[in-house]
Parts: structure tokens; sequence; C-alpha cells
């Protein structure tokens, strides 16, 4: 597929995609006859994944380090499942922190919640 296409189905813009070619993020791609790339399929799941890292707050460095083992292929799996499990473990720090936050604000909109109550529990109560 054309860099056009893969832009429209993994959802990044084709100046993202030669960015991460630029810095190594994605591997080099083939071309066709008159110069233009010319992607596989697997592409668009290495860049899902590479999403996912993403949003989870990867470090780019660390982004760069996997798909450099990855590259390197066969040998390199022990240190790919390290740099996972790392980052696994600062993805579940990261949710107990927003879980945490969550409760706050929780709490806090039930306490305005609540007041609201009381509040017209003593308008109604003046009024009888």
């Amino acid at each position: 597929m054309k860099i056009g296409e893969l832009a429209k189905r993994s959802g990044l813009s084709a100046h993202t995609i030669r960015y991460y070619e630029r810095i190594g993020l994605l591997p080099d791609t083939d071309r066709d006859q008159s110069g233009h790339r010319d992607y596989d399929a697997s592409m668009l799941v290495w860049i899902e994944f590479l999403g996912r890292l993403k949003t989870t707050g990867m470090p780019i460095r660390q982004m760069l380090r996997y798909a450099a083992l990855r590259q390197q292929g066969k040998g390199t799996e022990p240190q790919r499942q390290q740099l996972l499990e790392q980052h696994r473990d600062a993805v579940r720090r990261h949710v107990l922190e927003l879980q945490s936050c969550l409760d706050v604000l929780d709490t806090k909109i039930a306490g305005y919640a609540g007041g609201d109550e009381k509040e017209d529990q003593r308008r109604n109560e003046r009024s009888e």
C-alpha cells in the first residue's frame, strides 16, 4: 500500500510516517518502480503497537530501543521482554496514581451533590 493509504488506515499523517521512518521507529520499506514507498499490511500492526506504547507514556528513546531490538530479530527477545515488563510496571504505577486521583474527584463531586441536598433540606425546613 502507498503512504497515503497507510496514513488513512493508521490514522497517522504521511508526514508522521516519514518522520517515524527517518528516526528509526518504522523499518525501511520497499519501493516500487517509481520509487514510491510500498508498505505491507504488517506495518499497520506495528504502527498500532507503537500507538499503544505512546498512549501508555513510553518515552520515544525506549520506543526506539525496542524498535532497534525488533529489527535485530531473533536473540533479542529477552531484552524486548525486559523493556516491556519495565514499561508495564510503570504503567501499572501510573494507573494506581490515576485511580487515586479519580477517587479524590469522586469524593469531591459527591460532596457537592450532598451539599445541594443539605441546602434543599434547609430551604424546606424554613418554608414549613
